[in-house]
């Protein structure tokens, strides 16, 4: 830990630098991503069966699923998906679906259960996927149960989170995929905090919306009455891990640390700057001292469309009534901020983007994130394997 902290306050004398010389990090040069990145429907498709479906998507907090018997039912980009934690504890994720007649099984959402019977004809299944019961098996015929069994999905946990992916027989190794984000994960503690709520937003393309996540150019004229009042706009940091980012904003009240001796600048999140962290492709978590938002973007069922699934958590449950009415406040209140500033404006770029006024968007150096991001998605879509790994550069 006292590496990571050492690690948190290069970060922050950076960010201090950034606010005292008014600059912020930059990529080498502008970059620009076709208009019909964002339109082009087969492209779309290619996005959700390239990237959406081969690599690990964090599905799940370990504190949703805290005792066994807990699953979670969901819609993944129209997949039916259920994670479990069986008696042995372990967390499994399987396609939510009955092999007789392709009903689904658990209802969408959270419970307790050992087993799950199908709505449709009965058939029972165990949590850890096994066929146990057929309705009036004795007129039903002769079948191979074992080829029966629900359809598992690679599935791992660590740090906290439960980890996916939607492509059955792929090999999963989430600890290897977070790769040095781990790290600024595990020192969270995620799967000690308590989790509070989420709710969906919806809005623009995916990557038009997730294009928000990656940059504080916009601060000041998106955010004037929110945001801004905290965080200075276009002052951020940068750092690539493989294809995830960890971004660090600056506060307002940065300049505090001045007062503090520089072995404790380190352990300052959220008195003086605050981080992103980000997981490729779809994944964003903010801690503030009120709550933490962690966004989960999805692919809409059109190109012009994202499902966000908003997550509210805190490293602790509040012991009143009022606190919870609190927490429950500012986590409407951040999500308010986020539908009604971001994604409105996202509606908007969509729009633009239609109207046939551009054939490019531009991004800045004072933009690296979105730059390394659609980097990232180019090299994921390129199925010759002749595009090299992106790595940030400063």
């Amino acid at each position: 830990m006292t590496e990571n902290f050492d690690k948190y306050a290069n970060a922050a004398e950076r960010m201090l630098n950034f606010v005292e010389t008014r600059t912020t990090d930059q990529a080498p040069e502008v970059f620009q991503v076709p208009v019909n990145n964002y339109l082009d429907g087969e492209r779309w498709e290619r996005e959700k069966e390239r990237i959406f479906k081969r690599v690990p998507l964090m599905l799940a907090l370990t504190i949703e699923l805290p005792e066994v018997n807990d699953y979670k039912a969901m819609d993944v980009m129209g997949m039916p998906v259920v994670i479990t934690r069986a008696k042995d504890g372990k967390a499994r994720a399987f396609l939510n679906v009955c092999k007789h007649r392709a009903a689904h099984l658990a209802p969408e959402g959270r419970g307790n259960c050992k087993a799950f019977a199908c709505p449709y004809h009965g058939w029972t299944y165990a949590n850890d996927g096994k066929l146990m019961g057929i309705a009036e098996a004795s007129t039903f015929g002769d079948v191979d149960r074992s080829t029966l069994n629900m359809t598992e999905l690679p599935c791992d946990e660590v740090a906290g989170m439960i980890y996916v992916i939607l492509t059955p027989g792929l090999e999963i190794d989430a600890r290897a995929w977070l790769g040095d984000m781990y790290e600024y994960f595990a020192d969270l503690e995620l799967e000690r905090w308590y989790f509070h709520k989420s709710k969906v937003m919806h809005g623009a393309n995916w990557k038009v919306a997730y294009d928000g996540y990656l940059e504080g150019y916009h601060f000041q004229a998106a955010h004037t009455n929110t945001v801004a009042t905290r965080s200075p706009s276009n002052r951020a940091i940068y750092e690539g891990h493989g294809p995830h980012i960890l971004i660090g904003f600056p506060q307002n009240a940065i300049t505090r640390l001045h007062d503090l001796p520089r072995e404790e600048w380190g352990k300052q999140e959220n008195n003086g700057y605050d981080f992103i962290r980000m997981l490729f492709p779809n994944f964003a978590l903010f801690l503030a001292p009120e709550m933490c938002q962690f966004a989960q973007l999805f692919p809409g069922d059109a190109p012009d469309k994202n499902v966000t699934v908003m997550n509210y958590c805190f490293p602790t449950k509040p012991e009143t009534d009022e606190g919870l009415q609190s927490l429950d406040e500012m986590c409407d209140f951040f999500f308010n901020v986020v539908e009604e500033e971001d994604y409105l404006l996202g509606l908007q770029v969509q729009n633009g983007l239609e109207s046939g006024a551009m054939t490019h968007q531009v991004f800045g150096r004072n933009e690296p994130g979105n730059q390394f991001f659609h980097k990232w998605v180019d090299y994921y879509l390129d199925e010759t394997g002749q595009t090299p790994a992106p790595v940030m550069k400063g």
